[in-house]
């Protein structure tokens, strides 16, 4: 196995495959204006973009009535998907689409809200709001969660890490002026909590790491794999004051 297939692998079997928590997506659905419980005839047209294995997918089709089309690049993810809807009785709200976030094959104005948690960086932030903003439809709104600076100086070793794997890091009063350059308004912005990093990722990550070294035989690419996600936990441990998830949530304006 490469080293895609066996991070696959590794984050298969999970409820997240980056940070997040219920508690987090009930605060940005509100900001979005979406209406929980199902006794609406109609629920939101979704699409979640580099949706995992779900964990936002299931409880967006569940708790808003919507209906959710779930993109991801991997097929073993969307296996997982498909399970747990089919479990929670959810399989007809949820349709699945394995393909590339860049190249989405959807008409202009086809959903209400798109919904992205923790995906964009992997074709940019400014690039993913320039292509999806065509995806809603007049008054939709727009959902993302992108890695930003929570001060405007940070120690240097935590700098030089984010501005080497991701130079688009920026602070979120940088990131608000895309999606206002891309007419989208703001309705709301907040910092992930802590929580969906600890409880809701990192912990149960750490709890998978033996056993995946043990599955293969400790083999250099696997320990690789291991090394670089404990030092990721240990630089958010050490660093999480200096950045973190800003959640933003704007809205396409209409003339």
């Amino acid at each position: 196995m490469d080293e895609l297939e066996l991070l696959v692998e590794l984050h298969v079997d999970a409820d997240r495959q980056g940070p997040g928590s219920p508690t987090d997506l009930d605060l940005a659905a509100g900001l979005a204006g979406l209406d929980s419980g199902r006794s609406a005839a109609r629920g939101p047209d979704i699409i979640d973009i580099g949706c995992g294995t779900g964990a936002s997918t299931i409880q967006l089709a569940e708790k808003f009535n919507a209906k959710v089309t779930a993109v991801d690049l991997f097929p073993q993810f969307l296996e997982r998907l498909e399970a747990r809807a089919s479990a929670g009785g959810l399989a007809d709200q949820i349709t699945t689409i394995e393909g590339d976030m860049t190249d989405l094959p959807f008409p202009d104005a086809s959903f209400d809200v798109v919904w992205s948690e923790g995906a964009v960086y992997n074709m940019g932030f400014a690039a993913g709001v320039a292509a999806w903003k065509r995806l809603l439809r007049p008054g939709g709104v727009m959902v993302l969660s992108e890695i930003t600076w929570l001060t405007s100086t940070r120690p240097a070793e935590i700098d030089e890490h984010w501005n080497r794997e991701y130079p688009e890091i920026d602070t979120a009063a940088a990131k608000i002026s895309i999606l206002e350059n891309n007419g989208l308004s703001l309705r709301g912005f907040f910092v992930l909590s802590e929580a969906g990093w600890e409880e809701h990722y990192y912990q149960p990550l750490e709890g998978r790491l033996n056993s995946f070294l043990a599955r293969h035989a400790d083999s250099a690419i696997a320990s690789d794999i291991v090394d670089g996600e404990r030092r990721e936990i240990k630089l958010f441990r050490t660093y999480r004051d200096f950045f973190g998830y800003g959640v933003y949530v704007a809205a396409l304006e209409t003339d």
